[in-house]
């Protein structure tokens, strides 16, 4: 497997090399070294005395394993969580609601989209969908199709675009490479972008507008959003 990603990674590469955005310049977030993802959600599942959780890319169980809820659901086609299956097939066959939904799937704008509306259908009111990597720092980190192990992808591209939308509210934290909270509320603060296609948004502009795109907080006011 590990041979297969290199044959991948310089494929990619020299597609990108060809093809790809020429962007240098990367972003210091300066992530806070004891805070993570897994605090974040507890914090919300706490907060709001969730009972159901859904988790989206399971991958070795950092998170869902602790997850102390006993209705939680964790899809994941290939490792970990209990319901190996991609999120298209759970979703197309879900009957259930839940209060917390947790996005950490495949990287990629239109994936990414489709994880989040689908999720939007089965939230319950009150409920919160949270999704990891969405603030990544460099062109490289965040271009697809995939060029290196540390890697956010391009999930950016879908919180810009829920940004403009009028019935959900959006915030992104900075901690952990970027977690984006989504609630189903009216948007207070409504990102105006005049764009038909966000997946051909750069990461120059990204690098420019990340604070206005992403409406990012600092973890200890998050208070006010959860």
């Amino acid at each position: 497997m590990e041979k297969n990603n290199k044959l991948n990674f310089i494929k990619n590469k020299f597609y990108n090399y060809l093809f790809g955005e020429k962007f240098s310049k990367k972003i210091n977030f300066n992530f806070p070294k004891d805070i993570s993802r897994l605090n974040l959600i507890q914090k919300i599942i706490s907060k709001n005395n969730y009972k159901s959780y859904l988790e989206i890319g399971c991958d070795d169980n950092k998170i869902f394993d602790n997850i102390k809820l006993k209705k939680k659901i964790g899809v994941d086609p290939v490792s970990g969580g209990n319901f190996k299956s991609t999120s298209d097939e759970f979703f197309l066959n879900n009957n259930e609601y839940f209060d917390c939904i947790f996005i950490d799937g495949l990287h990629e704008y239109d994936q990414v989209k489709k994880d989040i509306l689908n999720s939007i259908k089965y939230l319950n009111e009150n409920g919160t969908i949270i999704l990891h990597d969405t603030l990544p720092s460099s062109c490289s980190a965040q271009v697809v199709p995939r060029l290196r192990n540390l890697w956010n992808g391009d999930v950016w591209k879908a919180i810009v675009e829920v940004r403009t939308w009028k019935n959900i509210d959006c915030i992104t934290v900075k901690i952990d490479q970027g977690v984006s909270i989504l609630k189903k509320n009216n948007n207070t603060d409504i990102l105006n972008l005049e764009i038909k296609n966000f997946k051909k948004l750069k990461f120059k502009q990204f690098y420019y507008n990340y604070d206005k795109f992403m409406r990012i907080i600092n973890y200890d006011n998050i208070d006010d959003y959860i």
